[in-house]
C-alpha cells in the first residue's frame, strides 16, 4: 500500500488543476530537481520475487566466493602470473564489481519491498552496471586473444604476450568502458523527469530511466544503442574468429585424446561468451525491435547478462582450469590439517 501510494503520489505531480482543465505543469529543462526514482522488479511477477532472489541469491554467494578465490589463489602462486591468469584476475574483479553493483539492492527489491533508490544512486549502479559490462566483453577479447595465441603459436606465447603488453590491453580495456559510458549518467543528469517515477525494471538501465524523461530523447537512445551495438558487435566478432582459428589448431592435434580435452575447454568458454553475448544482445535490442516482447521476458533476461557469467566464470575459467584447481585442493589440505 505504501509503495502504490507514492507512485500515486509521484503521477499526480505530472498534471496540475487549474480551472477545472488538466495542465502540464512547466518544464525545467535546464536544471532538474532530484527526486527519488521506484524500482518496480520484474513486472507480472512480483508476487513471485521473494522465490526469484533465492537462486539470484545463491548465484551471487558463489560469484563472490569463486571470484574472490581465483583473486587470492593467483595472487599468492607465483607459478601463476602467467597472461593466461593475469587476464583471468582483471575478469574476476569485473565480475565482483558487475554483480555486487545489482545483486544487493535487487535482492532488497525482492526481500525487503525497498522500490525507492536516490536519483545519484540510480546514476552511479547505471554507471557501474554498462561501463563494467563493456569491460567484461572486453576482457572476454582479451582473453580468447590469449589462448589464440598460446593454441596457435605457442613458442611465441611469452614474447608476444609480455607483461607491458597485458598491462596496456587490461588498460585500454578499462578506459573504453569508463570513456563511452562516463556521458550516460551526465546526459540523464540534464533531463527533466515529469512523467512517473516509477522504473519498470530491477536496477536503473539507461533505456529504462530515459524513458521517464518528458523531452524528446531520441538523439541520447541513439547515442547508447549505437554504443553498445558498435562495442559488442566488435568485441563478439573477434572473439568469434579467434575461437574459430582455435579450434582449427585444436582438430589438427596429432593426439586424439588432447584434441577432445582442448575442445572441451574451448567448448565451455565458449557456452559462457554465448551467454553474455546473446543475453545482452537480446536486451539492446529489445528496445529498439521488441515491443512486442513481455516486459517480465525483457527484463528477466536482462539481469541474466549481469548474474550469469559473474556465476559461471569462476567454475569455467577457475574450477576446470588444472593449475588452480590443484592449488585450492593444496590450500584446502592444509586447512583441514
Amino acid at each position: 500500500m505504501e509503495n502504490t501510494s507514492m507512485v500515486a503520489a509521484s503521477s499526480s505531480e505530472v498534471v496540475t488543476e487549474s480551472k477545472g482543465k488538466s495542465v502540464m505543469p512547466p518544464l525545467n529543462t535546464s536544471r532538474p530537481s532530484p527526486i527519488t526514482f521506484l524500482l518496480m522488479g520484474i513486472p507480472g511477477l512480483e508476487h513471485l520475487h521473494v522465490w526469484i532472489g533465492i537462486p539470484f541469491c545463491s548465484m551471487y554467494v558463489v560469484a563472490v566466493v569463486g571470484n574472490v578465490t581465483i583473486l587470492a589463489v593467483v595472487k599468492a602462486e607465483r607459478s601463476l602470473h602467467e597472461p593466461m591468469f593475469f587476464f583471468l584476475c582483471m575478469l574476476s574483479v569485473t565480475d565482483l564489481v558487475l554483480s555486487t553493483s545489482t545483486l544487493p539492492r535487487m535482492l532488497c527489491l525482492f526481500w525487503l519491498g525497498a522500490h525507492d533508490i536516490a536519483f545519484d544512486a540510480c546514476l552511479t549502479q547505471m554507471f557501474f552496471i554498462h561501463s563494467f559490462t563493456t569491460m567484461e566483453s572486453g576482457f572476454f577479447l582479451a582473453m580468447a586473444i590469449d589462448r589464440y595465441v598460446a593454441i596457435c603459436h605457442p613458442l611465441h606465447h611469452t614474447t608476444i604476450l609480455t607483461h607491458a603488453r597485458i598491462t596496456i590491453m587490461g588498460i585500454i580495456v578499462v578506459i573504453r568502458g569508463v570513456a563511452f559510458f562516463s556521458p550516460h549518467p551526465i546526459l540523464l543528469r540534464q533531463l527533466p523527469y515529469c512523467r512517473t517515477r516509477t522504473i519498470a525494471h530491477t536496477y536503473c538501465e539507461f533505456m529504462a530511466v530515459v524513458k521517464l524523461a518528458c523531452v524528446d530523447t531520441g538523439a541520447t537512445t541513439r547515442y547508447s544503442l549505437s554504443v553498445a551495438s558498435i562495442i559488442g558487435s566488435c568485441d563478439a566478432i573477434l572473439t568469434a574468429v579467434s575461437y574459430v582459428f582455435i579450434l582449427r589448431s585444436v582438430f589438427r592435434l596429432p593426439s586424439r585424446e588432447a584434441s577432445f580435452k582442448a575442445l572441451g575447454t574451448c567448448g565451455s568458454h565458449v557456452c559462457v561468451i554465448l551467454v553474455f553475448y546473446s543475453t545482452a544482445g537480446f536486451s539492446i535490442f529489445t528496445h529498439r525491435f521488441g515491443k512486442n516482447v513481455p516486459a517480465h521476458v525483457h527484463i528477466f533476461i536482462a539481469n541474466m547478462y549481469l548474474l550469469v557469467p559473474p556465476f559461471l566464470n569462476p567454475i569455467v575459467y577457475g574450477v576446470r582450469t588444472k593449475k588452480i584447481q590443484e592449488h585450492v585442493l593444496r590450500a584446502l589440505k592444509v586447512k583441514v590439517v
